[in-house]
């Protein structure tokens, strides 16, 4: 699954793990991706989301059709 947020665009972030002996090694930050399954009343069916856990809450707020529509602004195929 990629960990990419499909609602705000969220990706991973890159930094150093840091050792006990203060070595550097690569590390990633993954944002909280969750795949959550919407019934969308307009076009009549089900649509699954890759969205992260703030994005969860801001469909919750704006509604299934507002975010879909937000979503297909920025390209993203539904």
């Amino acid at each position: 699954m990629s960990a990419h947020c499909m609602l705000t665009g969220a990706a991973p972030g890159f930094g150093n793990r840091i050792s006990h002996s203060h070595r550097r090694t690569s590390r990633r930050f993954d944002p909280n991706v969750q795949r959550k399954r919407y019934w969308l009343p307009s076009e009549g069916r089900h649509v699954r989301l890759r969205l992260s856990a703030r994005a969860i809450k801001t469909v919750d707020v704006i509604g299934v059709e507002a975010a879909v529509a937000r979503i297909r602004a920025r390209g993203v195929r539904i």
